[in-house]
């Protein structure tokens, strides 16, 4: 079983970081935070932080234990780089590059436990009130016949009130003329249908 873990957009040049990471790559998580604790570089913060999100995603989404992890593989990847300038001499400018990273982990099982799959926590989407249901509501405090009559009387409205209306017709005015209209004005000159 494979557990993943992403830290993006960390303000440390991946150079910087892979100091630090190829120095945990293969040891196990535990021996891995103690290896980090003791080395003198500022990239291991988000390093460890980085290894504990992985060791709590492995605990709570796939139920693994702590001790049988280890790092099977960690990477620094660019991230988008920050482009600053700087004043120099004779009213030039050179560029400062400020870099960023992404970091990616994943930790395997020492002995391997069985395939275990996540906790799904989907939630279900929420109920939409349908037509019928909103006639349901207005004929709440009657009676079961008074609510029947009413609703057959809705039904046989609708059939009745049914039109077929032209979706060209609709707007202010029912203005469907795209070409022509008035003989004055801007809308004259633009539309203008030339013959020929």
């Amino acid at each position: 079983m494979e557990v993943k873990a992403k830290a993006k957009h960390i303000k440390t040049s991946p150079r910087k970081i892979r100091l630090v990471i190829d120095a945990v790559r293969g040891l196990k998580t535990d021996k891995a935070l103690d290896q980090l604790k003791f080395m003198n570089k500022l990239a291991t913060k988000p390093v460890s932080k980085l290894i504990k999100s992985g060791i709590a995603n492995a605990i709570n989404n796939y139920e693994l234990e702590e001790d049988n992890l280890y790092i099977k593989e960690i990477k620094a990847d660019d991230g988008p780089t920050l482009k600053r300038w700087q004043p120099r001499a004779h009213g030039r400018a050179t560029t400062i590059r400020k870099r960023t990273s992404h970091v990616n982990l994943i930790l395997a099982e020492i002995k391997d436990s069985g395939l275990k799959k996540s906790k799904s926590t989907k939630l279900a989407a929420p109920i939409k009130l349908g037509a019928k249901a909103k006639e349901d509501e207005g004929v709440k405090g009657k009676s079961k016949e008074a609510k029947d009559k009413d609703i057959k009387k809705k039904d046989a409205t609708k059939e009745v009130d049914q039109k077929i209306v032209d979706p060209r017709m609709e707007g202010r005015g029912g203005h469907t003329k795209v070409e022509g209209g008035s003989k004055k004005g801007f809308g004259s000159r633009i539309f203008r249908r030339k013959s020929g």
